[in-house]
């Protein structure tokens, strides 16, 4: 079944699909997503890749370095942050109106809003407050498999211990603190080097962001800044400054999208069997003002919906008013005027490989080996 489907993945500043940029997956250049709230450079690396755009390279050198060699992992997200003071004309709000926030505007008495005046502001996002996850529009409980519970729980022991949700909400949610549910976290700029897959970076900081992390006692390594971040005082006491960038990197060998399966330890579950059309969206949120900071959605389509160009048939568009359709009614994207009649946005992705010029890169091994006696 998984062999008549094909990816694509698009990414942008909040649920509505139509203003997203489809990112070439296995490009070294990042693509840039803006807001109010921040600006980010995203890069998106998948093993074995076979969706779209079409000609799209099928790995990138990142695979080849550690720990990533080591550990087989499959995909990586990777994504430099820079988030931003909110405007008053922004559409932040003071409270949660997300089921999976522990308070709602509606919960907050007035000795509470008294007592948020009397605090200093944060020059920045919260430890605590910054999420990352996956949600859904509708129901999948109903299609979840037998044992589901048992995976989840491998998931939150052996993967994720911060992760935390309801995935038989009618909203499903699955979301951990940035904090401890990246793989790295790098305070300051990172790198940028084509010959390691575009954006790379590993556990630490330049030389102010080390300062920050050691003044609060934040670990060296990954894993003990993970464990370590699963403290609410420690999530509550870093914060995300304001005009100063992150670099974070989301990576693991258990999500395969080349056969569509989630493989724990101990335990596979092939996902094209219990798929409802759905797509499996990461987001990048602030948990106590809803605010969206960057949506990626990885869409599955069948391939007779594809055109040569691998731009979308009528067929394909007409799902994505359906998708959106159902995302209008969940309360994530807005009722605005719409035009899905084209794809244009596939043009720009094209336009990021013919940079990579793959084909010369392809004609230069050849050479190469062909020299070799």
């Amino acid at each position: 079944m998984a062999e008549k489907y094909i990816i694509r993945v698009t990414a942008g500043s909040d649920y509505d699909t139509d203003k997203h940029v489809v990112v070439p997956v296995n490009s070294h250049e990042p693509i840039k997503v803006s807001s109010d709230l921040g600006d980010i450079d995203l890069n998106v690396r998948v093993q074995n890749y076979h969706g779209l755009p079409r000609n799209s390279p099928n790995t990138s050198p990142y695979f080849s370095l550690e720990p990533h060699a080591t550990n087989k992992d499959q995909y990586s997200i990777a994504i430099r942050f820079t988030p931003k003071k909110p405007t008053s004309s922004s559409n932040s709000k003071t409270a949660s109106t997300n089921p999976s926030s522990p308070s709602s505007p509606e919960e907050s008495s007035p000795e509470d809003s008294e007592e948020d005046s009397d605090e200093e502001p944060l020059n920045g996002i919260s430890g605590a407050d910054l999420q990352f996850g996956n949600d859904f529009d509708h129901p999948i409980r109903d299609r979840l498999p037998p044992g589901f519970s048992y995976a989840m729980n491998i998931v939150k022991w052996w993967i994720d211990p911060g992760l935390d949700g309801d995935v038989y909400a009618d909203r499903p949610h699955l979301y951990g603190p940035a904090l401890s549910s990246f793989n790295a976290i790098h305070a300051g700029p990172g790198e940028h080097d084509p010959e390691k897959g575009g954006l790379y970076f590993e556990e630490g900081g330049d030389e102010d962001g080390l300062k920050e992390r050691q003044a609060l006692d934040a670990p060296e390594t990954a894993k003990e800044r993970m464990k370590w971040a699963l403290k609410q005082a420690n999530k509550d006491n870093w914060v995300f400054q304001y005009d100063k960038t992150y670099c974070l990197d989301f990576f693991n060998p258990y999500l395969n999208f080349n056969e569509f399966s989630l493989q724990l330890p101990g335990f596979t579950l092939p996902i094209m069997k219990y798929w409802d059309g759905q797509g499996l969206r990461y987001v990048l949120r602030n948990r106590a003002t809803d605010d969206t900071y960057l949506v990626i959605s990885f869409m599955l389509y069948l391939k007779e919906d594809i055109n040569e160009d691998g731009s979308l048939k009528p067929a394909a568009l007409e799902a994505m008013k359906e998708d959106k359709a159902i995302a209008k009614e969940a309360g994530k994207v807005p009722e605005v005027a719409e035009d899905l009649s084209k794809d244009e946005d596939y043009e720009e992705a094209r336009k990021q490989f013919e940079k990579l010029d793959v084909n010369k890169g392809a004609e230069s091994q050849e050479a190469d080996d062909d020299g070799v006696d």
